[in-house]
């Protein structure tokens, strides 16, 4: 992927001004006292309906949040852990890390999930975060597995991996921790539990695409960059074809790569979210994620809104202000009717 690094020079430009005090302030959360606290995680009264993998039993998790330093009349930033439902060999990623960006506005506000992309580069999640939170809507930035601190020291461990079977199982525990940073968000009194939705781009979109069919709390989905069929990627995908002769030889048959990535494929349970409330935003010539496999996942969301930016899985940066603007209005606006 040649035109990474560009990309990843354009995020920390544009992206320096909001997010470097949340990386600054990581690293000074020490000298601050925690705020702690225990949230009941309630099955939802259909859970049975949940697919068996994605269901969570009745639990009490707690939960710590250090509050970053940041002079903002609107925002502030909290630093928050909770464990993991999932419990891995790997210790640090038990623990499921996320930054809080709170809107200082008065009443119950709107809350998103915001995830990150495949690079891990997390300025571009916490810039979306902060324009969120500007607009009144607060934002819960979490990070998935085996990324950033809860990757262990020297580990190669990824949640996407050359190996299927481990994707299988790090895209579930994502899944599983997002239905616990939901219940984290609807346990709080600055939070319209009736009012949240989850953002994410490239990779986290196509989780929160997952994630959106499967948490019954999340009604308001936004979607930058993603799709589903993926299994189709390594075959279709000019930038990612090479990954296919990575992979073990039994997965580089197309069919069984389909059957082993279809039970987190968010096309595979798509049509459990008709209803709730989506916004797609896509590369007109994306070449990471190809044209059909957004088509397949639109069309398993009962065709909602779709919005096609001119250019490429990384040039549409250059729409990076227009899609700002687009996705704080989606989630701080009021639903209505012909969005249902």
């Amino acid at each position: 992927m040649k035109r990474l690094p560009l990309l990843r020079v354009g995020l920390f430009l544009l992206a320096a001004a909001s997010a470097n005090y949340a990386l600054a302030g990581a690293a000074l959360a020490g000298t601050v006292l925690p705020t702690i606290g225990s949230v009941v995680f309630t099955p939802a009264a259909d859970e049975s309906q949940v697919p068996e993998r994605f269901r969570l039993t009745a639990a009490t998790f707690a939960w710590k949040a250090v509050l970053l330093p940041l002079d903002s009349q609107t925002v502030e930033v909290w630093d928050v852990t909770f464990p993991s439902p999932v419990v891995t060999p790997d210790k640090n990623n038990n623990t499921v890390h996320a930054e809080f960006y709170r809107s200082k506005l008065d009443g119950k506000r709107p809350a998103v999930i915001v995830l990150h992309i495949l690079g891990g580069d997390f300025p571009l999640s916490r810039l979306f975060c902060n324009r969120l939170a500007q607009e009144g809507v607060s934002a819960l930035f979490v990070k998935m597995p085996y990324y950033g601190p809860r990757r262990e020291p020297g580990s190669s461990k990824r949640m996407v991996s050359v190996n299927p079977n481990e994707t299988v199982e790090g895209i579930t525990q994502a899944v599983l921790d997002i239905r616990r940073a939901v219940a984290w968000l609807a346990a709080r009194s600055d939070v319209d539990a009736e009012r949240i939705g989850i953002f994410g781009i490239s990779l986290g979109g196509i989780t929160g695409g997952l994630a959106a069919s499967i948490e019954p709390r999340i009604g308001h989905v936004c979607l930058l960059l993603a799709g589903g069929d993926f299994s189709r990627v390594p075959f279709d995908s000019p930038e990612l074809r090479k990954l296919r002769g990575e992979m073990p030889k039994e997965f580089r048959d197309k069919e069984t790569l389909a059957k082993t990535l279809s039970v987190i494929d968010p096309v595979t349970y798509a049509s459990r979210a008709k209803g709730k409330r989506i916004l797609m935003l896509n590369a007109a010539r994306d070449e990471v994620i190809p044209k059909e496999c957004t088509l397949a996942l639109w069309k398993g969301f009962g065709e909602p809104e779709i919005m096609w930016y001119s250019g490429g899985h990384y040039s549409v940066i250059v729409h990076l202000p227009r899609a700002l603007q687009r996705v704080a209005h989606f989630f701080g606006s009021e639903p209505v009717a012909a969005e249902q």
